[in-house]
């Protein structure tokens, strides 16, 4: 690796990290607590490659890549943040960031980024992006590979004219994925109109929803769910839409092309939906955002007026190990009870159990074939959940996640299934009634005693 790199941070362990690696690696360092600094070296000529923070004593590193693209287009701006929002990653992206890195980031994935901007450094060309502010309240916050990835594709397609297909559970926030992408795009002073099956009906209803848009997002929300017809309309108007017509968006919790395969969705809507899929992954897929994603919540209930409050240590173990079956949605219901119904400003462990015992634990099985084995369906499940993590492994105690995801409702079941009556459950089952007792008190599962016609 060969060049100068100047690093702009006002975290000292941060930059004395960075500067001892570039140097290893062959790159002379400047290093700086200041964004005034930073811009200075900029403008004396200094540098190959620029390494940024957002949040600076001085100013906002995002604030001052239009500067820096005025300055020398062509340098190319690696920008890392600990703000690991969606917010963030696109706001890096408008202003022609060369990459972006949420923090703590993986010292040796940064190292290859840089090596690829120096040796791009010639080819590049910089156009200094808008300047817009925008709000940083939505709820789409991580850190996990898997939204990181979501971050970046989101920042790519916002302005390309494409239709976008947005999949995921139900509460995965796949509406205001779409919503990011009409915000930030070149039509955010456009309409983004959100289209219903009653919008289609009628001769007209195509027509006035075009008319309507005016150039800006239509979003097609779980189309999966609309009828042929409706859909056989929807093919029409993307027939006939000419120059100035505009974005089509669609999500769908539905898995559309078995659905496709299966007859009921139309084949040629799906291929014309499906310019780019952006799949929204699940809570279970990205545990450690949980304790961010909650904090997040506390902190917008307070600028919404409500009380201080925080997580306890083990309340913090115990949402974060939830499955959370309606995802960020029922993760936001449930912090928005908690901060009226907590005694204290730290909530505790029993305070949350309170909150979760009266919400499913259970993931919806969705799109399940006919037929298929259990075990079948678990491991296309663990698949897909290994999938999403790419090259980096899921967070540490799987086997017991697991393993509580199958037993806590095979248990219930069982319950149910005999009326909550503990001897006949243990023989059914096939374990010792003690066994069951430490696992309905462990698992936190209700038990109701009534007579069950079997």
């Amino acid at each position: 690796m060969d060049g100068t790199v100047l690093i702009a941070d006002d975290d000292r362990t941060i930059r004395t990290v960075l500067t001892q690696a570039l140097t290893r690696a062959g790159c002379k360092v400047h290093a700086t607590s200041s964004l005034m600094t930073l811009l200075r070296w900029v403008e004396e000529g200094k540098g190959d490659l620029v390494i940024s923070d957002v949040i600076m004593p001085d100013g906002n590193g995002l604030d001052a890549l239009p500067r820096i693209g005025t300055l020398r287009p062509g340098l190319p701006v690696i920008v890392i943040s600990a703000q690991n929002t969606i917010v963030t990653a696109i706001q890096a992206t408008e202003k022609d960031a060369y990459d972006y890195l949420p923090k703590p980031f993986d010292l040796p994935d940064l190292m290859k980024r840089a090596s690829r901007a120096l040796e791009q450094k010639r080819r590049s060309t910089a156009t200094p992006g808008g300047q817009e502010e925008a709000s940083d309240d939505l709820p789409l916050v991580g850190r996990t590979p898997a939204m990181q990835a979501l971050y970046r594709l989101v920042a790519r397609v916002m302005n390309a004219e494409l239709p976008v297909l947005i999949t995921g559970e139900s509460g995965t926030g796949k509406s205001l994925i779409a919503r990011a992408i009409h915000d930030f795009s070149d039509r955010r002073t456009l309409p983004f109109v959100v289209v219903s099956g009653q919008d289609l009906v009628g001769m007209d209803g195509p027509s006035t929803l075009l008319a309507k848009a005016r150039g800006g997002s239509l979003l097609f929300d779980e189309v999966g769910d609309l009828p042929d017809e409706a859909q056989g309309r929807i093919v029409r108007m993307l027939d006939a839409m000419a120059d100035g017509a505009p974005r089509i968006m669609a999500t769908s919790q539905i898995d559309l092309m078995q659905k496709m395969e299966a007859g009921e969705f139309r084949q040629d809507l799906y291929y014309r939906l499906g310019g780019v899929t952006l799949n929204v992954p699940s809570l279970r897929e990205r545990v450690d955002d949980i304790p961010i994603l909650a904090e997040h919540f506390l902190q917008r209930a307070v600028r919404d007026g409500a009380p201080q409050r925080r997580l306890s240590s083990e309340a913090v173990e115990l949402v974060r190990n939830y499955s959370w079956p309606g995802n960020v949605r029922q993760l936001e219901n449930a912090i928005r009870r908690l901060v009226v119904t907590a005694a204290e400003e730290e909530v505790t462990k029993t305070e949350v159990q309170a909150i979760l015992g009266n919400q499913p634990a259970l993931d919806p099985v969705v799109g399940v074939p006919e037929g298929e084995k259990l075990s079948t369906s678990v491991a296309k499940h663990l698949r897909r959940y290994f999938d999403l993590h790419g090259s980096v492994l899921p967070p540490p105690g799987l086997y017991q996640r697991i393993l509580r995801e199958i037993e806590l409702p095979l248990i219930e079941i069982a319950l149910d299934a005999t009326g909550g009556n503990q001897a006949k459950c243990a023989d059914l089952l096939g374990i010792n009634r003690n066994t069951l007792r430490k696992k309905i008190t462990d698992l936190d599962i209700r038990v109701t005693r009534r007579r069950k016609l079997m």
